[in-house]
């Protein structure tokens, strides 16, 4: 099948017969069904795509039929992928027929696909497709024309029911959420959280299947996407700004933009820095508050089962603590403002999307430890232990360790290696670390002997 017998969407026009089309899918809705208003007790059903086949050109395409050619059609292809549509009426847009709640699109045109006179299928030609795919990351709007999460939180209510552009890193993903309306409609309900430079969270959204399936393909930290037209508006329950995802939302998974590489950029360093563990905010639960005490499986366990981040106690020895390493391993200075690790003597922020890049240099030195404690049934690697916490377990300043000499350093690591802790953790999941966890430690004790076995016997009669 070579490509020149495909008509570019720029050059498509209702005076074509038999017009065959190919491009990428970049965005999709859910199958939605209508009373045939010429057939009283028959529905018809529907849903729309949009395809792109070059830089600047996509249109929307909307399929009409019964309900198995529609749920058929709409199952054998996901956004993504490359397909061709054959014979599809090429119709002049309609603002008032439903272009409103379809994706904005630069064609004066639309293509509607019915079973008689239509097909759709995956396109098979390599050279289409190697044409085609790299459009799936140009987004639909001017890479430049987005507002940032910052800019969203600042403006408030101001934006609530407007439509915008963002760009934005995906924190995380949580679970879908089944329901069923007051008319027995069953729906679903997604909420990614995201976060950039200027704002450590905000929530996106998702009700339509196909937006959900999309969003749960995404890699959290590692992913950012350029949200064309997201609806913006103010939750009175969280008393905060949240984004949700429409039929005119076009998502652009990971966009080829200057932009968007500078993000990934900050987001891959906040990640790597723990500086993203920082922004959890493990102050929003006081540590008298946590009570739950848990084995390390245990820990494991309920991370593997629960993708939201979770406070407990362990009684545990502390097995890895190198407060003999080199002291720039121990103590490490960050940018106030972004996080990142910075090189004390140079007294700037490296990163090019530091929120205080314009404004006078400000860092805050403290301990920064990776830590592992174990205890009868497992270990836990690599757990943050950072400042004001980390003073407060080792009793001794940032100015008061470095004035120890090697074998105080080595006296002070024994000190928690040879005695079990009471260790209140906060536990976040992750698919890098070993454990398929990251912990970072509010409280560090030297536990009572007295509390431990009490609470190991608790243990053992729930087992």
């Amino acid at each position: 099948m070579a490509a020149h017998t495909f008509i570019a969407i720029s050059e498509l026009h209702p005076n074509f017969s038999h017009p065959k089309v190919a491009g990428i899918v970049i965005g999709k809705s859910d199958v939605k069904s209508f009373p045939d208003r010429k057939n009283i007790g028959v529905d018809r059903f529907t849903f729309s795509f949009t395809v792109k086949d070059s830089p600047d050109f996509f249109i929307n395409v909307t399929a009409w039929g019964n309900d198995g050619y529609i749920n058929l059609l709409s199952g054998s292809f996901s956004v993504g992928d490359c397909v061709v549509i054959e014979n599809p009426l090429v119709a002049t847009k309609d603002p008032e027929k439903g272009e409103r709640f379809c994706p904005t699109t630069p064609s004066h045109y639309r293509l509607l696909v019915t079973e008689a006179h239509s097909q759709v299928y995956l396109c098979a030609d390599i050279d289409t497709m190697d044409r085609l795919l790299p459009l799936i990351h140009l987004p639909v709007k001017d890479s430049r024309d987005f507002y940032s999460l910052g800019d969203i939180v600042a403006n408030g209510q101001k934006l609530d029911g407007t439509v915008i552009n963002v760009l934005a890193a995906v924190k995380s993903i949580g679970e879908p959420k089944q329901f069923t309306t007051s008319d027995r409609r069953k729906g679903q309900r997604l909420e990614v959280k995201l976060f950039d430079d200027s704002v450590s969270s905000l929530p996106l959204v998702c009700w339509d299947r196909e937006a959900i399936q999309l969003v749960q393909t995404l890699i959290p930290k590692e992913t950012v996407l350029f949200i064309a037209d997201v609806k913006i508006s103010f939750d009175s329950f969280r008393n905060s700004m949240a984004a949700t995802v429409n039929s005119k939302t076009i998502i652009t998974v990971n966009p080829d933009t200057r932009e968007a590489s500078l993000l990934f950029s900050y987001a891959k360093e906040a990640s790597e820095s723990g500086a993203l563990d920082q922004d959890e905010k493990p102050e929003d639960v006081t540590v008298d508050s946590i009570t739950d005490v848990y084995t390390v499986t245990q820990l494991k366990e309920k991370a593997q089962e629960n993708p939201e981040a979770f406070f407990g106690i362990t009684y545990s020895f502390i097995s890895k603590l190198d407060l003999d390493s080199s002291v720039s391993k121990v103590i490490r200075t960050r940018c106030t403002r972004c996080k990142l690790q910075v090189m004390e003597e140079t007294q700037s922020c490296p990163n090019q999307l530091c929120p205080g890049r314009d404004q006078a240099f400000s860092a805050s030195t403290g301990f920064d430890l990776l830590v592992d404690f174990t205890d009868h049934t497992g270990t836990v690697h690599g757990c943050a232990l950072r400042s004001p916490m980390a003073e407060q377990a080792l009793g001794c300043t940032t100015n008061e360790f470095t004035m120890l000499t090697d074998d105080q350093r080595t006296a002070m690591k024994w000190k928690f290696l040879l005695e079990r802790c009471k260790i209140y953790v906060k536990i976040l999941p992750s698919t890098k670390m070993r454990t398929g966890i990251r912990g970072v430690i509010l409280a560090c004790t030297r536990a009572d002997p007295g509390e431990v076995k009490q609470h190991m016997s608790a243990l053992l009669q729930r087992l």
